[in-house]
């Protein structure tokens, strides 16, 4: 597919932002897309992913346009190209994607520093590093992330982080590192709280029905989450999320327990709604050391109350907020979950109220555009004087 004209701002043209990504736009639907569809609003927003590899003769890269206005583009590179080869190519098909740009302001907006083996040549307007997550720490991460990050906080004229133990890692680091947490779309999961029909894949399911949505991957706590079940079988957990980088096979199955695979985000509060509590059963290992996990903000929101193991962000901006019950063994989870089960939820959802109205995914990318310093875009006339920004 090719792409859409220019979008225009009254009579001149967006600048471009670039935004070079580890995770895929139809993945799940997290940070990266609630940034860009707001960003689109002022800006061209190309959202480029890693290439997938086809048995084709030559380099390629598929453009789509999504829902919000981000322009996808996906590489797609023939099999067997070894890493310098595969560079090469995405270098090449990044700047014919550029060149048909030339002339306007470029943001690039990086997600992963390993997008440099083939971006570190741009002279962009702007460089951001939108670190979300610690990636060095995640299971599979090339041996050269920490030395390509080191390379892109000294390109970046700005560091944002996804929580507050990014933030005091990467602070040092640079002189302009900005917390940024997890913030959320109040009205989406609100609509949680009214009534909205069952999904079927819940049918027949008891209650009470104790819910996780999100990535199920080496961050999950398998143990916990089985010791649970087994230690409550009358409580249903409900398990919403792709499985990656782990064995299907290793999880723990029994019959309150319900893998039911990925959902998308605009279906997720017709799951919520319909669930008791929600819970976030994280282990504790380097891959979760920097998190702050999207997911607290949007079961609060939703109406439900949660249970989470002692994930450092988590316990600072909610747990001692009295917002979110942590617990570290199993024992302990089934002892709150009865406790919240209990509980009378208006004053909960009053403190709740109070606090997510402090933030939103809006407020965030408002504060995050104050400080980006586009220059100001050219008029259309004279677009064609332009330059590639390579």
């Amino acid at each position: 597919m090719q792409a859409a004209p220019p979008t225009r701002l009254g009579g001149r043209v967006k600048p471009v932002l670039l935004c070079l990504s580890h995770l895929r736009w139809d993945f799940v639907f997290q940070r990266p897309q609630h940034l860009m569809t707001r960003a689109a609003q002022d800006h061209e927003v190309i959202f480029f992913e890693e290439p997938l590899q086809e048995a084709i003769p030559q380099p390629r890269l598929d453009l789509s346009m999504q829902q919000g206005g981000v322009l996808r583009a996906v590489p797609v590179l023939p099999h067997g190209l070894d890493a310098a080869a595969s560079a090469a190519a995405l270098r090449v098909l990044l700047d014919a994607m550029l060149a048909e740009r030339a002339g306007r302001p470029l943001i690039a907006w990086f997600y992963t520093p390993m997008a440099l083996t083939f971006a570190d040549h741009l002279r962009p307007d702007v460089t951001i590093y939108d670190c979300m997550d610690e990636l060095s720490a995640f299971r599979g991460a090339p041996p050269a992330m920490l030395a390509m990050e080191r390379r892109l906080l000294d390109l970046a004229d700005e560091v944002f982080t996804g929580g507050r133990s990014l933030f005091e890692a990467k602070r040092d680091r640079h002189d302009r590192v900005h917390c940024f947490p997890s913030s959320i779309d109040t009205a989406h999961f609100g609509r949680a709280r009214g009534e909205l029909p069952e999904p079927a894949a819940l049918a027949g399911i008891p209650h009470p029905r104790i819910g996780f949505f999100g990535v199920i991957d080496e961050r999950m706590d398998l143990a916990l989450v089985a010791a649970f079940a087994a230690l409550r079988p009358d409580m249903h957990l409900i398990m919403l999320g792709p499985v990656v980088k782990i064995d299907p096979a290793s999880l723990p199955q029994g019959p309150n327990l319900h893998w039911l695979g990925g959902r998308r985000y605009d279906e997720l509060p017709d799951y919520l709604a319909h669930w008791d509590l929600g819970f976030m059963p994280f282990a504790l290992n380097e891959s979760t050391r920097f998190i702050s996990p999207t997911k607290t903000p949007e079961f609060l929101a939703s109406g439900l109350p949660v249970l989470s193991t002692p994930v450092v962000d988590v316990v600072r901006d909610y747990g001692e907020a009295g917002l979110v019950e942590i617990v570290e063994s199993a024992a302990e989870l089934a002892e709150q979950a009865d406790a919240l089960l209990a509980r009378p939820r208006e004053p909960f959802l009053a403190r709740v109220d109070q606090q997510l109205a402090k933030n939103s995914w809006d407020m965030t990318w408002a504060r995050m555009a104050a400080l980006l310093r586009v220059p100001e875009a050219a008029p259309v006339a004279a677009m064609a004087k332009g330059v590639a920004h390579v």
